[in-house]
């Protein structure tokens, strides 16, 4: 129960820090768009047939530096 609350303040805390800090939301939109862009190109990796191992291998490299997780999750990095 305490993570939770926790987890819950941080993101009450940075929701509040993006609408103060026009720069902090610039940058969170960015990052945003950073990781949606990389799924895309995984997407269309898959779509054109090949293989699953060499579509995730491209995505985890396109995401170096702006995402954290295995597949690039859809979380960025604090």
């Amino acid at each position: 129960m305490k993570q939770l609350m926790a987890i819950f303040i941080t993101a009450i805390s940075l929701s509040a820090q993006a609408k103060e800090d026009p720069a902090h939301l610039k940058a969170l939109i960015d990052q945003h768009k950073a990781i949606a862009a990389a799924h895309d190109t995984a997407a269309q990796c898959l779509a054109a047939g090949k293989k699953e191992e060499d579509c995730h291998a491209e995505l985890m490299k396109a995401c170096k530096g702006i995402a954290i997780g295995k597949l690039c999750g859809m979380k960025h990095k604090h």
